[in-house]
């Protein structure tokens, strides 16, 4: 290979938090950013340096040094910064679809602030590369992707592994997306780090750059190759400038320069051969040995995967619908906070839960913050609401709405509390007032919908309660209240809402649809004895045993789990069950099973961390004393839908453990259906002839599906992103994961990491007909988010008491899956975003329609027929809603 140049560019991966806490790694970053500037002054020659793909670490210096910021801007100007395009560098699998989108929106936006930035997809070390990446940056202006991991294995300590089915023959390739869009895909074949703390001295220069070389004419399809000059958390060489000089004597034949991504980019894309190889879909290392995929990194800490599913969830499919159905102040400052502070919590050592302790107790703190952030703005848009809804002709005082903010058909119950008198503070002082409200006989209560038509409700008295108003305009307004909680089922369509009321009298008896052990409804029949059998209607199937929990012990890390050897797993005994409610509509049982297992590990695991012996190696077995961990578990069917949901409460108080759900599901086919980022995809059952390891962890969003031609089984989930499927098509979802270090390079003990607290997961499973998967798919979706209610007054208002916002196909059609509704950037008109879930065309429309990319340009697409797994973002005006 003739005419070699040698692109060196200088850059250090900023892990924001990892084995140490965030504001430790930020007095590092401040060093870094002083160094940098010194030796910006000093060395012409030194060029420029790559900020790693991450807006965010500018604000991290600046919060430090902001007499800095004209500095910033003039190194950016110059072009020696080079920033952008994400905002910061995220874990693809583990956040939401929206909040992959939002990372790159923000960050573009942040960049756009400063002036430059460098359009380069930038994966140094995601855990699993997303198959609809391609998609996501052709969609945002960047045509080119640089990665660290799925194609090849990366292995203990960073440490590149031999790999015979390399997917590509070379470390540059084009990476297809499932939709087909493409771009160029940039490998660091040998790590982000290949060119790091080059020597100046001659005789350790030229070892150093024989063994280099030789490394990337591996794997380079051209003349233009790539050294990255850094590593985690790297000081800046500030002698690179000797040390490519000394490189150009001693290899006259090769052209060292000090260059950047921009530069590389352009020299590599004109040196391209005709025939490059394609990846295609997700990269996640699959044709390996399986054990450095990282892929159980989804089941540590899971509490902080349920806080971002939560979090993420209140933003995309509350707070953003709401503002637009009730037509109020469109907070766009507050939610930027609250997405930058929840995406703060994205990044691939955060929310994949593999750092120390005080790293993820900070997470819980922004978690903690974008709630209030996120329920301030709910409560400003339905107090601004509530006053103006017609609900003069109703019958009684006390009245509620019920929305349904997500963008999917959803049957649930919903919950609210309703003040049925109040004392002011200004009519009594507050003790007398407390008396006086609990000494209230409260009468029988029913409810009705405003047309007269009675609906089963479960009505309690919650006594005499304090409550405050905090109005815009007066000092906060202090009560006592006395309350009630009504709890109804409901069904309503995406963007809609409807309105009850609240009378004296008794309610009429139905008959629940819970008789002698059995759950009948017109989709399943739910049988609870010695175990649960689930009986299908409209396949004709019958589920014994249908589900277990399963614990197993782990010896691994926060990365990998790994079960000691010699040991078996222990399943949760059904001890006996209860009727908590059982009604016409719906009924809930309450599952007691009981798990006993040893308490940790034995004392040989301690030994081993401290010894650093890899998890493969390790002997260590499982305590032999035991503790009881109650399972208690909430089982609900409803008459009108087909899905079988779950709410399972346990206090963990074991160490070095992994508890799973597992569903059987009686179907032959080889793969499964799951949903990944703005993708349904489809996996093997079973991985590669090179898979060792004999676990096969994979990730999902809401769910995950095993069907064949004529039956299915979908189990969603609320932020529970691991599921393996077993040899006998058992689905696996883990429900907690328990272990006592953070693994990787070193000796990090992570007590917290043991998960000695708390939890409450939910899941639902739905058998289904095979052709109906789609459907059980959107309810999947719908299960993520709750109903949101509120008391009225009777009064007149300009807003109906029933109705709905939005009538677009996307919402009905079940192959399409909408994940976002929300006030364009320009806040010119609203943004409605969808994705194909199919692998066909679907019709969605026969009229013109505007599309945007996703950073909400105009992008040139009219066609009513949406591509297979095709993501579309459609601009709708104000006077269309």
């Amino acid at each position: 290979m003739e005419n070699v140049v040698v692109h060196i560019i200088s850059h250090s991966h900023w892990d924001r938090e990892w084995y140490l806490p965030f504001e430790s790694h930020r007095m590092q970053l401040v060093e870094l950013f002083d160094n940098l500037f010194e030796l910006f002054e000093n060395d012409p020659e030194f060029k420029s340096f790559h900020l790693d793909g991450q807006t965010i670490v500018l604000d991290d210096y600046l919060q430090i040094r902001p007499e800095n910021r004209d500095k910033v801007q003039r190194y950016i100007d110059e072009g020696k910064l080079k920033i952008g395009p994400f905002y910061i560098l995220q874990d693809d699998y583990l956040i939401s679809s929206e909040a992959n989108v939002r990372n790159t929106l923000i960050g573009q936006q942040e960049a756009a602030k400063w002036g430059k930035s460098t359009q380069i997809g930038y994966f140094p070390d995601t855990f699993g590369n997303m198959g609809q990446a391609p998609q996501i940056l052709q969609k945002s202006g960047i045509h080119v992707a640089a990665f660290g991991r799925g194609v090849k294995p990366i292995g203990f300590d960073n440490q590149v592994l031999e790999d015979e089915q390399f997917t590509s023959q070379f470390s540059e390739m084009y990476w297809q997306g499932v939709d087909g869009s493409r771009v160029l895909g940039i490998l660091f074949a040998n790590w982000y780090s290949n060119g790091n703390e080059i020597p100046v001295d001659k005789d350790e220069a030229l070892t150093f750059w024989k063994q280099k070389l030789s490394d990337v004419r591996a794997y380079a399809s051209t003349n233009q190759w790539l050294m990255m000059n850094g590593c985690d958390h790297q000081p800046v060489q500030k002698n690179l400038s000797e040390a490519i000089r000394v490189a150009n004597e001693l290899f006259p034949d090769v052209i060292f320069v000090h260059s950047s991504f921009d530069e590389y980019v352009q020299a590599v894309e004109g040196a391209l051969p005709e025939h490059l190889s394609t990846v295609t879909g997700e990269l996640t290392s699959q044709e390996t040995d399986g054990w450095y995929t990282l892929a159980n990194t989804s089941s540590s800490r899971i509490y902080l995967k349920q806080a971002f599913q939560e979090n993420s969830n209140l933003l995309e499919q509350v707070v953003e619908p709401l503002t637009i159905i009730t037509g109020g102040h469109n907070h766009k400052d507050q939610l930027t906070y609250a997405w930058k502070t929840l995406l703060q919590n994205a990044p691939h050592d955060s929310i994949c839960g593999c750092s120390v302790d005080e790293v993820h107790r900070e997470m819980e703190t922004r978690f903690a913050k974008v709630n209030q952030v996120g329920n301030f703005v709910k409560s400003n848009l339905l107090n601004e609401w509530k006053g103006k809804i017609a609900t003069d002709k109703a019958q009684s005082d006390y009245l509620f709405t019920v929305i349904n903010t997500g963008l999917h058909d959803k049957v649930d119950t919903v919950s609210t509390v309703i003040d049925v008198a109040t004392c002011d503070f200004k009519e009594l002082h507050p003790t007398e007032g407390y008396k006086k409200m609990a000494a209230l006989i409260l009468p029988s209560y029913r409810v009705e919908d405003l047309d007269g038509r009675p609906v089963e409700a479960t009505i309690e008295d919650l006594g005499a309660n304090f409550e405050y108003d905090l109005p815009k305009d007066k000092f906060r307004q202090a009560r006592i209240a006395r309350q009630v909680r009504v709890t109804i089922p409901v069904q309503l369509a995406p963007l809609s809402w409807t309105t009850f009321q609240l009378l004296e009298g008794k309610q009429e008896h139905r008959e629940g649809i819970y008789q002698n052990g059995v759950i009948d409804t017109p989709f399943v029949t739910v049988s609870v004895d010695d175990n649960i059998t689930v009986y299908d209607k409209t396949t004709h199937e019958a589920y014994e045993d249908f589900i277990r929990f399963e614990d197993r012990g782990d010896i691994g890390n926060e990365y990998i789990y790994f079960q000691p050897k010699g040991t078996e797993p222990i399943f949760a005994e059904l001890k006996g069950h209860e009727v908590l409610e059982n009604t016409a509509c719906y009924a809930k049982i309450l599952l007691k099973h009981e798990l006993t297992v040893p308490v940790s590990a034995d004392e040989k695991l301690e030994e081993e961390q401290q010894g650093i012996i890899e998890f493969m190696k390790r002997e260590a077995g499982r305590s032999e004393e035991l503790t009881n961990i109650p399972l208690e578990t909430e089982l609900t069917v409803f008459v009108d839908n087909p899905q079988i949901r779950f709410k399972t409460r346990f206090t963990n108080t074991a160490k070095d453990h992994r508890i799973r759900l597992l569903v059987k599901t009686h179907n032959t086919r080889p793969s499964n259906d799951s949903e990944s980022i703005y993708e349904v995809v489809t996996r093997p059952n079973k991985p590669a002839a090179s898979w060792e390891n004999p676990e096969n962890p994979q990730h999902q969003q809401a769910f995950v599906s095993l069907y064949d031609d004529e039956k299915g089984v979908t189990v969603s989930n609320k932020g529970l992103n691991e599921y393996e499927i077993l040899g006998d098509n058992t689905i696996a979802v883990t429900i907690l994961r328990a272990s006592g270090e953070l693994g990787d390079w070193g000796y990090f003990p992570t007590p917290e990491a043991q998960c000695l607290r708390e939890f409450e997961v939910e899941f639902a499973l739905e058998c289904h007909q095979a052709q109906e998967r789609f459907s059980a798919y959107r309810r999947a979706k719908a299960l993520q988010t709750s109903f949101t209610s509120l008391q009225l007054a009777r009064q007149e208002g300009s807003v109906v008491a029933i109705g709905s916002l939005l009538s677009h196909s996307v919402l009905s059609i079940p192959q399409v899956c909408p994940t976002a509704f929300k006030v364009a950037e320009n806040e010119e008109g609203y943004v409605l975003r969808y994705y194909n879930m199919s692998q066909e065309n679907v019709r969605i429309s026969e009229h013109q329609q505007t599309i945007l990319d996703l950073l909400e340009r105009p992008y040139p697409v009219h066609s009513g027929l949406l591509d297979p797994q095709e993501i579309r973002t459609e601009f709708i005006k104000k006077e269309e809603i």
